[in-house]
Protein backbone atom coordinates (compact mmCIF):
# COMPACT_ATOMS: atom_id res chain seq x y z
CA UNK A 1 0.00 0.00 0.00
CA UNK A 2 2.78 2.42 0.68
CA UNK A 3 4.73 1.94 -2.37
CA UNK A 4 1.42 1.99 -4.06
CA UNK A 5 1.50 5.65 -2.45
CA UNK A 6 4.94 6.61 -2.85
CA UNK A 7 5.11 5.65 -6.55
CA UNK A 8 1.63 7.79 -7.02
CA UNK A 9 3.39 10.96 -5.59
CA UNK A 10 6.91 10.72 -6.82
CA UNK A 11 6.32 9.56 -10.24
CA UNK A 12 9.30 9.61 -12.17
CA UNK A 13 11.75 11.50 -9.99
CA UNK A 14 12.05 8.82 -7.51
CA UNK A 15 12.78 5.12 -7.79
CA UNK A 16 10.30 2.84 -5.30
CA UNK A 17 11.50 -0.36 -4.29
CA UNK A 18 8.52 -2.29 -1.72
CA UNK A 19 10.29 -4.80 0.36
CA UNK A 20 6.83 -6.99 0.65
CA UNK A 21 4.58 -7.55 -2.32
CA UNK A 22 1.49 -9.37 -3.22
CA UNK A 23 0.21 -12.16 -0.64
CA UNK A 24 3.20 -10.83 1.68
CA UNK A 25 1.95 -11.28 5.21
CA UNK A 26 3.60 -8.10 7.17
CA UNK A 27 3.15 -8.94 10.72
CA UNK A 28 5.25 -12.11 9.96
CA UNK A 29 8.11 -10.46 7.54
CA UNK A 30 11.81 -11.32 8.19
CA UNK A 31 14.11 -8.99 5.96
CA UNK A 32 16.44 -10.83 3.81
CA UNK A 33 20.09 -9.93 3.43
CA UNK A 34 19.07 -8.09 -0.04
CA UNK A 35 16.73 -5.82 1.73
CA UNK A 36 18.68 -4.79 4.49
CA UNK A 37 21.14 -3.63 1.78
CA UNK A 38 18.35 -1.97 0.28
CA UNK A 39 17.28 -0.25 3.02
CA UNK A 40 21.05 0.93 3.77
CA UNK A 41 21.39 1.81 0.33
CA UNK A 42 17.67 3.91 -0.19
CA UNK A 43 17.32 7.86 0.59
CA UNK A 44 14.48 7.58 2.68
CA UNK A 45 12.38 4.42 4.22
CA UNK A 46 8.78 4.57 4.55
CA UNK A 47 7.24 1.75 7.12
CA UNK A 48 3.63 1.97 8.03
CA UNK A 49 4.63 1.68 11.96
CA UNK A 50 2.29 0.34 15.20
CA UNK A 51 4.30 -2.69 15.00
CA UNK A 52 2.64 -3.83 11.95
CA UNK A 53 5.79 -4.89 10.66
CA UNK A 54 6.82 -6.57 13.86
CA UNK A 55 9.68 -8.53 12.82
CA UNK A 56 11.61 -5.46 11.37
CA UNK A 57 10.83 -3.16 13.89
CA UNK A 58 15.05 -3.12 15.36
CA UNK A 59 16.04 -2.88 11.69
CA UNK A 60 14.23 0.06 11.27
CA UNK A 61 15.79 1.59 14.53
CA UNK A 62 19.29 0.63 13.72
CA UNK A 63 18.32 1.95 10.29
CA UNK A 64 17.73 5.18 11.99
CA UNK A 65 20.39 5.13 14.20
CA UNK A 66 22.47 5.45 11.67
CA UNK A 67 21.13 8.68 10.17
CA UNK A 68 18.96 7.20 7.77
CA UNK A 69 15.80 9.54 6.96
CA UNK A 70 13.60 6.44 8.59
CA UNK A 71 9.85 7.27 8.50
CA UNK A 72 6.64 5.33 10.15
CA UNK A 73 3.62 7.21 8.35
CA UNK A 74 1.46 6.14 11.01
CA UNK A 75 3.09 9.29 12.93
CA UNK A 76 0.83 11.59 10.72
CA UNK A 77 -2.18 10.35 12.77
CA UNK A 78 -3.85 11.36 16.02
CA UNK A 79 -2.63 8.19 18.02
CA UNK A 80 -6.65 9.66 19.89
CA UNK A 81 -8.49 8.48 17.31
CA UNK A 82 -6.82 4.91 16.61
CA UNK A 83 -8.58 1.45 17.76
CA UNK A 84 -6.96 0.16 21.15
CA UNK A 85 -6.19 -3.40 21.27
CA UNK A 86 -4.88 -5.08 24.56
CA UNK A 87 -4.10 -8.09 22.39
CA UNK A 88 -1.37 -6.56 20.30
CA UNK A 89 2.17 -4.65 21.19
CA UNK A 90 1.32 -1.26 20.07
CA UNK A 91 -1.73 -1.02 21.88
CA UNK A 92 -3.15 0.11 18.16
CA UNK A 93 -4.61 -1.97 15.47
CA UNK A 94 -2.44 -0.77 12.61
CA UNK A 95 -4.72 -1.83 9.62
CA UNK A 96 -4.24 1.91 9.29
CA UNK A 97 -5.54 2.29 5.27
CA UNK A 98 -8.73 0.47 5.64
CA UNK A 99 -9.80 3.76 6.67
CA UNK A 100 -9.62 6.32 3.80
CA UNK A 101 -9.61 9.16 5.58
CA UNK A 102 -6.30 8.47 7.32
CA UNK A 103 -4.55 7.33 4.10
CA UNK A 104 -5.81 11.10 2.47
CA UNK A 105 -3.89 12.11 5.31
CA UNK A 106 -1.01 9.78 5.70
CA UNK A 107 -0.61 11.00 1.71
CA UNK A 108 -0.51 14.83 2.87
CA UNK A 109 2.35 13.31 5.27
CA UNK A 110 4.85 11.51 2.89
CA UNK A 111 4.22 14.29 0.22
CA UNK A 112 6.15 16.51 2.78
CA UNK A 113 8.84 14.04 3.49
CA UNK A 114 9.55 13.66 0.33
CA UNK A 115 9.50 17.49 -0.49
CA UNK A 116 12.08 18.17 2.20
CA UNK A 117 14.33 15.46 1.04
CA UNK A 118 14.09 16.73 -2.92
CA UNK A 119 12.96 20.29 -2.41
CA UNK A 120 13.62 21.63 -6.37
CA UNK A 121 11.00 19.02 -6.97
CA UNK A 122 8.08 20.38 -4.55
CA UNK A 123 5.79 21.60 -7.06
CA UNK A 124 5.79 18.21 -9.09
CA UNK A 125 5.23 16.10 -5.99
CA UNK A 126 2.30 18.40 -4.64
CA UNK A 127 0.88 18.17 -8.16
CA UNK A 128 0.79 14.62 -8.09
CA UNK A 129 -0.52 14.59 -4.70
CA UNK A 130 -3.51 16.40 -5.70
CA UNK A 131 -4.53 13.79 -8.52
CA UNK A 132 -3.88 10.57 -5.87
CA UNK A 133 -5.91 12.81 -3.30
CA UNK A 134 -8.65 13.28 -5.84
CA UNK A 135 -8.17 9.28 -6.25
CA UNK A 136 -9.23 8.77 -2.82
CA UNK A 137 -11.92 11.43 -2.83
CA UNK A 138 -13.95 9.03 -5.84
CA UNK A 139 -12.88 6.06 -4.38
CA UNK A 140 -15.07 7.13 -1.53
CA UNK A 141 -17.80 8.02 -3.00
CA UNK A 142 -18.28 4.45 -4.83
CA UNK A 143 -17.63 3.10 -1.94
CA UNK A 144 -20.39 4.58 0.24
CA UNK A 145 -22.29 4.09 -2.66
CA UNK A 146 -21.74 0.34 -3.30
CA UNK A 147 -22.19 -0.23 0.35
CA UNK A 148 -25.75 1.31 0.53
CA UNK A 149 -26.63 -1.58 -1.62
CA UNK A 150 -26.61 -3.60 1.47
CA UNK A 151 -29.24 -3.19 4.45
CA UNK A 152 -27.56 -2.44 8.05
CA UNK A 153 -28.40 -6.32 9.67
CA UNK A 154 -26.34 -7.97 6.70
CA UNK A 155 -23.09 -5.80 7.63
CA UNK A 156 -21.47 -8.61 9.30
CA UNK A 157 -17.81 -9.20 8.01
CA UNK A 158 -16.41 -12.42 9.12
CA UNK A 159 -12.46 -12.65 7.76
CA UNK A 160 -9.88 -14.56 8.57
CA UNK A 161 -7.51 -12.27 11.27
CA UNK A 162 -9.17 -9.07 12.72
CA UNK A 163 -7.55 -6.74 9.80
CA UNK A 164 -10.95 -5.10 9.02
CA UNK A 165 -11.71 -2.76 12.05
CA UNK A 166 -11.20 0.63 10.39
CA UNK A 167 -13.36 -0.31 7.66
CA UNK A 168 -15.72 -1.65 10.38
CA UNK A 169 -15.80 1.62 11.77
CA UNK A 170 -15.76 3.64 8.86
CA UNK A 171 -19.10 2.17 6.60
CA UNK A 172 -20.69 0.96 9.71
CA UNK A 173 -20.03 -3.14 9.43
CA UNK A 174 -19.35 -5.37 12.67
CA UNK A 175 -15.93 -6.95 12.26
CA UNK A 176 -15.18 -10.69 13.32
CA UNK A 177 -11.81 -12.14 13.19
CA UNK A 178 -10.96 -15.50 13.19
CA UNK A 179 -7.34 -14.79 13.97
CA UNK A 180 -6.68 -11.56 16.15
CA UNK A 181 -5.25 -8.40 14.74
CA UNK A 182 -1.67 -9.67 13.88
CA UNK A 183 -1.42 -13.43 12.13
CA UNK A 184 1.15 -14.40 14.37
CA UNK A 185 -1.45 -15.51 17.24
CA UNK A 186 -2.68 -18.85 15.86
CA UNK A 187 -7.13 -19.60 15.99
CA UNK A 188 -8.10 -21.98 18.53
CA UNK A 189 -10.94 -24.70 18.18
CA UNK A 190 -12.54 -22.29 21.00
CA UNK A 191 -12.31 -19.29 18.48
CA UNK A 192 -14.00 -22.17 15.84
CA UNK A 193 -16.43 -22.97 18.17
CA UNK A 194 -17.12 -19.17 19.22
CA UNK A 195 -17.21 -17.79 15.57
CA UNK A 196 -19.26 -20.69 14.87
CA UNK A 197 -21.84 -19.84 16.74
CA UNK A 198 -21.96 -16.06 15.83
CA UNK A 199 -22.90 -16.86 12.05
CA UNK A 200 -25.03 -19.42 13.11
CA UNK A 201 -27.17 -16.75 15.74
CA UNK A 202 -27.05 -13.79 13.56
CA UNK A 203 -27.36 -15.93 10.23
CA UNK A 204 -24.57 -15.03 8.31
CA UNK A 205 -24.49 -15.83 4.68
CA UNK A 206 -20.67 -15.56 3.86
CA UNK A 207 -17.10 -15.66 5.10
CA UNK A 208 -13.94 -14.46 3.55
CA UNK A 209 -10.68 -15.56 3.02
CA UNK A 210 -7.42 -13.43 2.68
CA UNK A 211 -5.15 -12.59 0.17
CA UNK A 212 -1.88 -13.45 2.68
CA UNK A 213 -3.47 -15.39 5.34
CA UNK A 214 -3.52 -19.62 4.66
CA UNK A 215 -7.57 -20.40 4.31
CA UNK A 216 -7.28 -23.26 6.03
CA UNK A 217 -8.47 -21.51 9.28
CA UNK A 218 -12.06 -20.19 7.41
CA UNK A 219 -12.62 -23.93 5.60
CA UNK A 220 -12.41 -24.96 8.95
CA UNK A 221 -15.08 -22.89 10.30
CA UNK A 222 -16.86 -23.30 7.38
CA UNK A 223 -16.47 -27.35 7.90
CA UNK A 224 -17.78 -26.40 11.70
CA UNK A 225 -20.96 -24.58 10.68
CA UNK A 226 -21.62 -27.19 8.39
CA UNK A 227 -21.18 -30.09 11.63
CA UNK A 228 -24.28 -27.70 13.49
CA UNK A 229 -26.45 -28.16 10.03
CA UNK A 230 -26.03 -24.72 9.15
CA UNK A 231 -24.33 -23.40 5.75
CA UNK A 232 -22.29 -20.97 4.83
CA UNK A 233 -20.58 -19.85 2.15
CA UNK A 234 -16.95 -18.47 1.51
CA UNK A 235 -18.07 -15.10 -0.23
CA UNK A 236 -14.75 -14.48 -1.98
CA UNK A 237 -10.72 -13.39 -1.28
CA UNK A 238 -10.50 -9.98 0.35
CA UNK A 239 -6.98 -8.22 0.23
CA UNK A 240 -6.26 -7.24 3.74
CA UNK A 241 -2.35 -7.08 4.59
CA UNK A 242 -1.25 -6.86 0.76
CA UNK A 243 -2.17 -5.58 -2.41
CA UNK A 244 -3.20 -7.69 -5.22
CA UNK A 245 -0.54 -8.91 -8.10
CA UNK A 246 1.29 -5.95 -9.79
CA UNK A 247 -0.22 -4.59 -13.04
CA UNK A 248 -3.69 -5.88 -12.07
CA UNK A 249 -5.94 -3.51 -10.48
CA UNK A 250 -6.43 -4.73 -7.22
CA UNK A 251 -2.50 -4.32 -7.54
CA UNK A 252 -3.13 -0.57 -6.61
CA UNK A 253 -4.62 0.42 -2.92
CA UNK A 254 -8.35 2.32 -5.16
CA UNK A 255 -8.28 -1.22 -6.80
CA UNK A 256 -7.69 -2.91 -4.11
CA UNK A 257 -10.22 -1.53 -1.82
CA UNK A 258 -13.38 -1.38 -4.89
CA UNK A 259 -12.48 -5.16 -5.06
CA UNK A 260 -12.77 -5.65 -0.99
CA UNK A 261 -16.25 -3.74 -1.14
CA UNK A 262 -17.98 -5.36 -4.21
CA UNK A 263 -16.71 -8.77 -2.95
CA UNK A 264 -18.20 -8.25 0.48
CA UNK A 265 -21.08 -6.62 -0.54
CA UNK A 266 -21.91 -8.98 -3.74
CA UNK A 267 -21.68 -12.23 -1.06
CA UNK A 268 -23.75 -10.68 1.69
CA UNK A 269 -26.52 -9.26 -0.34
Amino acid sequence: MITDMVENIGGDKVQVEGLMGSGVDPHLYKASEGDVSKLYNADIIFYSGLHLEGKLVEVFEKMSAQGKNTIAISDALDKKTLIGSEYFASNYDPHIWFDVDYWATMTHYVTEKITEADPENAAYYVSNRDAYLEKIKVLKDDLTAKIDELPQEKRILVTAHDAFNYFGRRFGFEVVGLQGISTATEAGVQDVQRITQFIIDNKVKAVFIESSVPRRTVEALQAAVRDQNHEVSIGGELYSDALGSAGTAEGTYVGMYKHNVETIVNALK
